[in-house]
């Protein structure tokens, strides 16, 4: 059959669940696709990367739940690629291990339809990796041998031949098999598999959400029972499990065991996350804001057009110099069109976003906040008559308008973005914090902490909590909460070190 040219479907190995794993193949093609269509086990964090006109659909399989039967999922990925959509399956692992995508496969050619496979990194290797488990091990085993716990329930018997398993030297490795961990175990016993045989159950692994429990093949059932330990796990039976003692580099790490959630917009959150989630953090990423054009784009533009009039042009926030550059080259094609106006900026991330346009800043102050700037000033001598533009946000404070007008400065505010409540739950973060808590929120703006307060959310017992700086700390206070972190440089890597000091690392 000759394949339809228009549409296309990717299925697409989603790694293991560090989003640091996921490949930059997947990351291209989320970011280009018309349909996505996900499972369970796929870190939702993925979806961030997707285009705001993607159709997103959940069709996750868990022991005895289903959002999609297989037939049904088989079915949309037919409808949606016949209809000429770029389609992105994105599966757990990758695609091929374990994870039918060899059926998908088939449905498409069935239907005549284009169709590739984007490999992803297997837990197979990665859960165990992050265990400090080597699969492999010159001195230990050449060879390992994987097998699946879940086999397809209408099969009258099991095809797994224990005997040929237990008589393997090698490492052997379960997927999907927690809830039969005692039925396996004891068919490997009984065909002469070693009853001391080092086992590790790997759950949530390569994520801040890792757990291990070590046994031998003859107690690892007993232990699964008295701790409730869950899916979804990787199981590793061998010699290889000893090695974790000395190779356990993922859960020593100093953050690791705390949950912590990040309340900065989606597009920013990435610096803070990054940062927590290298010293061992489960982040949690709940955006309380988003940031939108300001409502007047017109009176914003007139401003940027004519900002070659000014003497400074000052910005408070990366957020600003994004917004301005931004209607700045709607406007201009040449970047000496700004003419000999000169900058100042406050905080080392706005200097920063500022040089990132090569542009050099005249004037950074000592203290990351406005009152800063106005000292600045003072110091670089007498404002009066000085025409000054300040790029902010909507609802910024006043006090660096008010203040150097005072001073005898000529000064205008071109609101260049506005912050508003957070309406999507794209990763899940929302509902992983209803179920799960958390140890640590962070707080990076005064609107992260109101907009945050308003999901009116259950607040965890003994949860904490972290900010940037005394502006937003005071706006914590004012709601009836307790600083137990704050920031005495306000920017991230600030925040960071609070955070670090908070928990003696």
């Amino acid at each position: 059959m000759a394949k339809k040219e228009k549409g296309i479907c990717f299925l697409a190995g989603a790694g293991p669940g560090d989003l640091g794993l996921v490949t930059l193949k997947v990351r291209d093609e989320v970011s280009r696709a018309d349909v996505i269509i996900y499972d369970a086990l796929c870190n939702p964090e993925i979806l961030k990367w997707a285009p705001p006109t993607a159709e997103i659909i959940y069709a996750g399989k868990r022991a005895n739940q289903h959002a999609l039967k297989q037939d049904e999922t088989n079915a949309l990925l037919v409808a949606k690629t016949a209809e000429g959509k770029r389609v992105v399956r994105l599966k757990g692992g990758d695609p091929f291990v374990f994870g039918r995508g060899g059926e998908e496969a088939e449905e498409l050619v069935k239907a005549g339809l284009r169709f590739e496979i984007v490999p992803g990194i297997s837990s197979i290797i990665a859960a165990p990796a992050y265990a400090g488990i080597p699969v492999t091990h010159r001195e230990h085993t050449a060879q390992f041998t994987v097998f699946t716990g879940h086999e397809d329930p209408t099969k009258p018997e099991s095809t797994l031949d224990y005997a040929a398993l237990a008589a393997n030297p090698g490492t052997k490795i379960m997927l999907m098999g927690v809830e039969r961990i005692g039925v396996v175990a004891a068919e490997l016993i009984k065909h002469g598999a070693s009853a001391a045989l080092p086992v590790a159950l790997v759950r949530w692994g390569t994520t801040g959400r890792q757990e291990t429990l070590v046994g031998t093949l003859g107690d690892i059932a007993g232990k699964v029972a008295a701790s409730g330990f869950k899916a979804p796990a990787v199981c590793i039976m061998g010699e290889v499990v000893s090695l974790r003692e000395k190779l356990n580099w993922f859960e020593t790490r100093p953050l690791f065991g705390k949950r912590i959630v990040v309340t900065r917009t989606r597009k920013q959150a990435g610096a803070l996350t990054s940062k927590l989630r290298e010293l061992g953090a489960d982040v949690i990423e709940l955006p309380t804001i988003r940031i939108e054009p300001p409502k007047d784009l017109l009176e914003f533009g007139q401003l940027v057009r004519d900002t070659y009039t000014y003497d400074w042009l000052v910005f408070t926030s990366p957020n600003g110099v994004e917004a301005y550059f931004e209607m700045f080259y709607r406007i201009f094609k040449d970047a000496r069109e700004i003419g000999g106006v000169r900058i100042a900026a406050i905080g080392p991330a706005t200097a920063a976003k500022v040089r990132e346009y090569h542009l050099t800043v005249d004037l950074q102050p000592e203290e990351f906040v406005a009152e800063g700037v106005v000292a600045a000033f003072k110091k670089e001598g007498d404002v009066e008559n000085l025409k000054i533009l300040i790029a902010r946000a909507e609802t910024a404070r006043d006090v660096l308008p008010e203040t150097l007008s005072k001073l005898g400065a000529i000064v205008d505010v071109a609101v260049a973005y506005r912050t508003v409540p957070e309406t999507e739950d794209v990763s899940g973060g929302v509902a992983r914090f209803r179920e799960e808590g958390a140890d640590l929120i962070t707080f990076t703006s005064s609107s992260t902490v109101e907009n945050f307060l308003a999901l009116k959310l259950p607040m965890p017992a003994g949860m904490k909590v972290a900010s940037i700086g005394p502006i937003t700390s005071k706006t914590v206070k004012d709601h009836g909460l307790t600083v137990d972190a704050e920031a005495k440089v306000f920017d991230i890597p600030g925040l960071i070190a609070a955070i670090e000091k908070l928990y003696g690392v």
